[in-house]
């Protein structure tokens, strides 16, 4: 698959998935705009990618996004693809005092943001006819673990806004779709606060609930991704792809 010439911004790409997206669409020619809160970690990725535009923002805030598209324009004259990989966790009981306060937090992240970036990135998609790819999980189709209503909520809300979107812009020639992936071994789990032995083992446990008994890698979605984002896949909008080991077989969909 070849994105030469292609701009691709990569959002929440410090690490994991967002890094290997990033890191393989350069591989395929494309330039690239990487984003993430954490500057080192953006700077080892960048390393990575040639000579991609480095933002350092917080999806979160407003006045970020904005500067993440003006200054993703400025650069390449264009955008292409738009890859809305950024998201938080955030266990919390719906019975505890902080609930709303936990809750209003991923929602900004994981939804707010999303739809943010996209209405302002969306114009400019709709001119080179290119597509975007959001990435939810396999909790938009069934409450994982306990104490995750906000975090399940934010993706099953991304999953359908995908399709919303996608139903608008199909006559504009954009493709909008939606990756789940299952347990993937990113610094999400390290992200939570969990020491390093706490972290292994929340992973083999997380492999013990999959059919296929392991976790997948960050490259595995990323290839996914690129597929996605590809003329392959061109009669492919609205879709949700699943790819969870088996996941979902294994817990019971629902």
């Amino acid at each position: 698959m070849s994105f030469q010439d292609k701009v691709v911004l990569v959002i929440g790409s410090s690490s994991g998935i967002g890094a290997a997206t990033a890191i393989k669409f350069a591989e395929e020619g494309a330039k690239v705009a990487i984003v993430g809160r954490k500057k080192q970690k953006l700077e080892e990725v960048a390393k990575k990618c040639g000579n991609p535009l480095v933002l350092v923002a917080d999806i979160s805030k407003d006045e970020d996004v904005k500067r993440i598209i003006s200054e993703t324009l400025r650069e390449f004259g264009k955008l292409d693809i738009l890859i809305n990989n950024a998201g938080i966790g955030g266990n919390v009981s719906i019975l505890a005092e902080n609930a709303m306060q936990t809750f209003d937090q991923v929602m900004t992240t994981n939804l707010r943001a999303i739809v943010y970036l996209t209405n302002l990135a969306a114009p400019h998609i709709v001119k080179t006819k290119g597509n975007i790819i959001n990435i939810s999980s396999v909790a938009a189709y069934r409450a994982i673990g306990k104490e995750s209503f906000s975090y399940c909520t934010s993706k099953a809300a991304l999953d359908h806004f995908t399709r919303a979107v996608a139903q608008e812009l199909a006559e504009s020639g954009v493709r909008v779709n939606v990756i789940n992936p299952g347990p993937v071994v990113t610094d999400f789990v390290m992200n939570m606060g969990l020491p390093a032995e706490v972290q292994d083992a929340a992973w083999k446990k997380a492999a013990t609930l999959t059919a296929l008994q392991r976790v997948s890698i960050p490259e595995e979605i990323a290839d996914l991704i690129l597929f996605t984002a590809s003329d392959k896949a061109r009669g492919i909008t609205g879709s949700s792809f699943v790819s969870d080991n088996g996941m979902l077989l294994k817990l019971g969909n629902i």
